[in-house]
């Protein structure tokens, strides 16, 4: 396990390009769900990486801290929270790394496979009219919220964002990155543990730092509580070959420093 902590972000930040440029290459054949035979799109890869910040009370005081892509993962994060099951979302058409108007990723209505806003907000998305799981009548986040108002020291406060459906990819679909969010009151403050099966560093960290930030800050507002720690766990950490050359400018890596 690689555990990072943010006594200081930036600092921070440098030290995870540092082990990625430095990190063996993973050939895994595929980006996205896409199949890729490009040596440019061989991953650098860290596994098993633990991330720990203390996120602060004011969403400016987030963003100067974070640097993500703003505009845009603002807007993207209030289409998350907006209580509509949004396929496509409008953000998605200036997502800053939008490639080939997504033509790879949409079907024959033009929708994706899935969104968040999708998972946070299933009961009334797709095409039925209340889904229900096994037993029971599917959940979404106003009622993780309910959960937490009613038992603040609960431990079952976890909103998924992986689904059955997603299990196998046996569709040959895309699915999720962010398997889900765990919420757990203590000392009157709201703790957040976000897990991620793979996270691009390059191109996707800041912003999902950012809108997993964003959704504590969000959820200790309504349930009005203090915001504790975000802890990370993301079980593939890489970049692309074809980005370590951007990656040691950006954070000042010189080439005899990484090898």
């Amino acid at each position: 396990m690689r555990i990072f902590r943010a006594a200081n972000f930036d600092n921070m930040l440098q030290g995870m390009a540092d082990s990625l440029v430095r990190a063996p290459e993973v050939d895994s054949g595929e980006w996205q769900a896409q199949k890729v035979d490009d040596p440019l799109w061989i991953a650098k890869e860290i596994v098993d990486v633990v991330f720990e910040i203390d996120v602060p009370a004011d969403v400016n005081d987030l963003a100067a801290l974070v640097h993500p892509n703003l505009p845009w993962a603002e807007a993207h994060f209030q289409e998350r929270v907006s209580g509509m099951p949004l396929n496509p979302p409008p953000s998605s058409e200036y997502w800053p790394y939008k490639q080939y108007g997504h033509a790879d990723h949409v079907d024959e209505q033009g929708k994706f496979s899935h969104t968040y806003p999708e998972r946070f907000w299933p009961k009334f998305a797709g095409n039925n009219e209340g889904h229900r799981g096994i037993r029971f009548n599917y959940g979404d986040l106003d009622d993780v919220v309910a959960q937490l108002e009613n038992s603040p020291l609960t431990r079952q406060a976890y909103l998924p964002v992986w689904f059955p459906e997603d299990t196998g990819a046996v569709e040959g679909q895309r699915v999720p990155c962010t398997l889900g969010y765990h919420f757990l009151i203590r000392d009157e403050m709201l703790h957040m543990t976000y897990l991620i099966r793979s996270c691009d560093f390059q191109r996707h960290f800041l912003d999902d730092v950012y809108m997993a930030a964003r959704l504590q800050q969000w959820m200790a507002e309504k349930v009005v509580v203090g915001v504790g720690t975000l802890t990370m766990w993301i079980g593939s950490f890489h970049i692309f070959v074809g980005d370590v050359p951007m990656v040691r400018h950006k954070y000042a890596l010189r080439a005899d420093d990484v090898g």
